[in-house]
């Protein structure tokens, strides 16, 4: 009898060591899961610049400025975007927004911009968007679109420092300048890239033959109109892909919760058959 029962207790402590050993591993799983989800949504989690179509040097091009909120209690309210002098853009645009004011502020140029034949005292240097009736929620984000022309020709990029304010007064600066071969800072500020020069987008010198007779300003602000319109057209479709790629990014997210699932069912299903 004393042989048996010592058979017995070994038998239970073995399954209980075993249950406890699952426990640990599913545990250590979750975990690992969670940090996973954690981390993939911080990566996203910071204003940035996307440009719709080509950004080409010389050129004009749409852009949308992507701001997600990343606060569970406050809600996003106004949104300051910095344009740098060194680099001037003579013509910066925004397309309105529905429950969304938007404010441009332009600054003297210590050297004039030629733009089209003309010399130019003053850049934009800031545009700020303030809700009006609407704000970006927990969970939720919201793209500025802008029309930027004319791309400067002595440079890769463009640095967008932007400035981010919630309804709880809080304020975090999207400042941080990223550099090649180091980590990305904590705030890192929105970056530009530029292509190469193309012919097409080059002053817009494409529409110039269009008006033989009109003054050369007057082709390239009727250029500049037609490449804004084509450009807003190309933001609603690029709007639909910032969509799908949102979407993606969450179906990663269930695929992986459901592998967690499926661990817990297994060392359930143990559990009941001990």
């Amino acid at each position: 009898m004393n042989v048996s029962r010592r058979s017995t207790s070994s038998r239970v402590s073995s399954r209980v060591s075993s249950r406890v050993s699952a426990t640990r591993v599913a545990l250590a799983g979750g975990i690992a899961l969670s940090s996973v989800v954690l981390l993939s949504g911080t990566a996203f989690a910071h204003v940035s610049v996307q440009p719709q179509g080509e950004a080409a040097k010389g050129g004009y091009a749409t852009v949308n400025i992507k701001v997600p909120n990343e606060r569970d209690n406050a809600s996003t309210v106004k949104l300051e975007v910095n344009f740098p002098l060194d680099h001037p853009l003579a013509s910066v645009m925004p397309q309105p927004i529905p429950g969304w004011k938007a404010e441009v502020t332009k600054s003297k140029l210590s050297k004039p911009l030629e733009l089209h034949g003309k010399k130019i005292n003053e850049a934009v240097s800031k545009v700020t968007w303030t809700a009006d009736g609407s704000k970006i929620g927990p969970g939720q984000f919201q793209q500025f679109p802008l029309s930027l022309g004319q791309l400067p020709e002595d440079t890769d990029q463009l640095v967008l420092k932007a400035i981010q304010t919630y309804d709880n007064k809080e304020i975090v600066r999207w400042i941080e300048e990223p550099k090649e071969g180091a980590d990305e800072p904590q705030n890192p500020a929105p970056v530009l890239k530029l292509s190469a020069a193309s012919g097409d987008h080059h002053g817009g010198g494409a529409t110039a033959t269009t008006a033989p007779s009109a003054p050369a300003s007057e082709d390239a602000k009727a250029g500049h109109d037609d490449k804004a319109g084509a450009h807003e057209e190309k933001a609603a479709a690029a709007s639909s892909s910032s969509s799908d790629t949102t979407a993606r990014i969450l179906g990663v997210i269930g695929i992986l919760v459901g592998i967690a699932g499926v661990a817990f069912g297994v060392l359930a299903g143990r559990r009941r058959s001990a």
